[in-house]
């Protein structure tokens, strides 16, 4: 248990740095800190988040921008809503021009030294 503790405090420390109005992707993440193939490890992360004040949880997606975790939320529609207070546009449950609002850690935080 404690190596997904640490990988899990890994995957906040990236969350917490996505930008108002950003997202990114469970996958994205995965790869950052050097597990490509854990996205759904990210997802586990992401749902057991909700409790810790500063992790938005909301801003991480699936890989095709898709609200795929927005049951894990509190009310019906509240990932949307967080996400569209950011001025982010969401249809059926999906980010609209994902593209412009996605933000690649990779790219964004450059290469992560250590590997899990």
């Amino acid at each position: 248990m404690a190596d997904n503790d640490n990988f899990f405090s890994r995957v906040y420390d990236v969350v917490k740095q996505i930008p108002y109005g950003r997202v990114t992707s469970y996958g994205a993440v995965a790869k950052y800190l050097g597990a490509a193939r854990s996205a759904r490890m990210v997802g586990w992360a992401m749902n057991a988040s909700h409790s810790i004040e500063d992790v938005p949880a909301h801003r991480v997606v699936n890989r095709k921008g898709l609200l795929t975790g927005k049951h894990h939320f509190d009310g019906t529609n509240l990932m949307q809503q967080l996400l569209e207070s950011e001025d982010i546009k969401v249809i059926d449950n999906q980010i609209q021009n994902l593209e412009t609002h996605f933000w690649d850690p990779w790219k964004e935080l450059g290469v992560q030294e250590e590997e899990f």
